[in-house]
């Protein structure tokens, strides 16, 4: 991986377009943010993988919230996607305990491959943080961990971004990021950055991905 990451929220191929003009190093590919965001179809995936070189990180989630109450169609969404070329995910799932839910997270993982994938905000949303990182330890393929530090955003949970800041796996610090978090969490040794509202215009997700606004990201972090 670079030496820093900057993946940016894309929800179809003209975000993506955008996401990359401006320095992007990954994609994170969903669909529908009113709902936290979902699994696009095939076709917006095989349409942002013709529309640009970098890495596209594809979310693997059907419904709101932590939960994975069809394992069967989500795996089938897994395998097509697979199918038609996608090599990296987004995933992660809380059962009723507000736990790591390892026999979802191990169901989806066997339709992917061994790829390699980020577990999610549900990070955030765990009753023992340090037994979900614990949890996650050696599943094939987790090379990052979305996390805002807390349910909230990373106004609040910086500090706890700091102090995790030289976990394994490594932290993407992302959920409200802005540009003054940059200077704090760089000198604390995250160097993988998630935004996706603060590269739109006055923040919309109805509005596209701003080339400009990527490239000022960009260069916060070079």
């Amino acid at each position: 991986m670079p030496e820093s990451i900057l993946e940016v929220i894309s929800l179809n191929a003209v975000d993506a377009r955008a996401a990359r003009a401006g320095g992007a190093d990954r994609i994170e590919l969903v669909t529908d943010m009113r709902r936290q965001g979902l699994t696009p179809d095939l076709a917006t995936f095989a349409s942002v993988r013709e529309a640009v070189d970098i890495p596209v990180r594809v979310m693997l989630r059907s419904q709101d919230g932590y939960a994975l109450s069809n394992a069967e169609a989500l795996v089938e969404a897994a395998t097509a996607l697979r199918a038609a070329g996608a090599d990296e995910f987004v995933l992660g799932f809380l059962d009723s305990h507000a736990a790591v839910d390892l026999v979802a997270v191990k169901a989806v993982l066997g339709a992917i491959e061994g790829c390699r994938w980020t577990f999610h905000r549900a990070l955030d949303h765990t009753a023992d943080r340090g037994a979900a990182r614990r949890a996650l330890e050696g599943l094939p393929g987790l090379d990052t961990v979305l996390t805002a530090g807390g349910p909230a955003t990373v106004a609040e949970g910086l500090p706890v971004l700091i102090s995790e800041a030289h976990s394994t796996p490594r932290v993407l610090a992302g959920g409200g990021l802005r540009p003054h978090h940059v200077a704090p969490l760089r000198a604390a040794g995250v160097d993988a950055f998630h935004t996706g509202s603060a590269v739109r215009p006055d923040g919309r997700w109805d509005a596209p991905v701003d080339a400009d606004l990527v490239r000022a990201w960009r260069s916060a972090l070079s």
